[in-house]
């Protein structure tokens, strides 16, 4: 039986010089396809976790190098690696490396903390570097720890009212943790919100870093957000649309009563002005009622004597032009 490949590449589905944007473009198409609020299949909760820790590292500069250098003991080096190993010296990190196993060209090759030449040393490779065991550089002084990024899809409704929510992502250290997160009424697509101290690891007892999430909106049934203009079907009857008529409309924000003017075509919008997306820092979006004539599947005698009678007395032919 075939085992899922635990490899990050391979989990988002890219190549390994795969550029920014293609990474993110396959995480957000698997992300939304394994979300779990959108999808109940077994095991698609597990999955998201995967596909959110593998972008996490993918689409960190720093992250990606180790994890392209190290394998899986990426998660032992600490995130001013390479910075500490320029002061040691341009070749502080070949150097390493070679004693490890490899030059830096080699080094790229091994896996799962394994060189050509065998096992790579965690320690020794940071004795090489350091001068000191893998506790962590010695004589910088404090390192504050890098900022982090994770991706957090929410529904419609969630983004409009805001709220705390328990969320599950990659935690920096690697693995998942669960956050409790405030969201603010409003958010949009590609917001961040900020995390104050849930980044990665300082050094030599430097703060954390942040951790910063990145918004998107799951795709909802009914509505369509742009920015802040949210739009949705308004379904009305034949009827309705010729002599016009109030009818009701559910919105994010409750059911609303939206007037359809006598004559409305099936395609016309509506604009409900406020409507939109809240804006806590100005003026909210608007909403689109977009008038959809509905038929009835089924006639009863009556209607369709009615129908029949119209059809005989009325002039209007909806194929002439001008």
């Amino acid at each position: 039986m075939a085992t899922e490949s635990n490899d990050y590449y391979d989990i988002l589905g890219v190549s390994r010089d795969a550029d920014a944007e293609q990474i993110q473009r396959a995480y957000r198409t698997l992300a939304r396809r394994h979300h779990p609020d959108v999808n109940k299949a077994p095991g698609a909760e597990d999955r998201f976790k995967k596909i959110n820790e593998a972008y996490n590292v993918l689409s960190d500069p720093g992250r990606r190098r180790k994890y392209d250098q190290f394998g899986d003991a990426w998660r032992q080096i600490p995130d001013d690696f390479e910075q500490a190993a320029g002061r040691t010296g341009a070749g502080a990190w070949d150097r390493a490396a070679a004693g490890a196993g490899g030059g830096r060209g080699g080094a790229r090759g091994f896996r799962s903390g394994r060189a050509a030449g065998g096992v790579v040393d965690v320690e020794d490779l940071f004795e090489s570097l350091f001068g000191g065991r893998a506790g962590g550089p010695r004589g910088f002084g404090p390192v504050r720890g890098a900022d982090t990024e994770a991706e957090l899809t929410i529904s419609v409704e969630d983004a409009f009212h805001g709220g705390r929510r328990k969320v599950t992502l990659p935690a920096p250290s690697g693995g998942t943790r669960e956050y409790e997160v405030t969201i603010p009424r409003g958010v949009t697509e590609g917001s961040r919100i900020r995390l104050a101290g849930q980044g990665g690891s300082g050094a030599d007892g430097g703060p954390r870093g942040d951790l910063y999430l990145r918004v998107h909106l799951a795709p909802h049934p009914r509505y369509r957000v742009k920015e802040r203009d949210i739009t949705v079907d308004l379904p009305v009857a034949p009827w309705e649309a010729a002599l016009g008529a109030t009818v009701p409309l559910a919105t994010p924000d409750g059911v609303v009563r939206v007037h359809a003017p006598p004559g409305t075509p099936s395609g016309r919008r509506l604009r409900l002005r406020g409507k939109g997306m809240p804006n806590p820092r100005g003026d909210p979006g608007d909403l689109y009622a977009n008038i959809k004539i509905v038929v009835p599947p089924k006639l009863s005698d009556e209607e369709r004597r009615l129908l029949e009678q119209w059809a005989r007395v009325s002039t209007f032919d909806p194929r002439r032009m001008g």
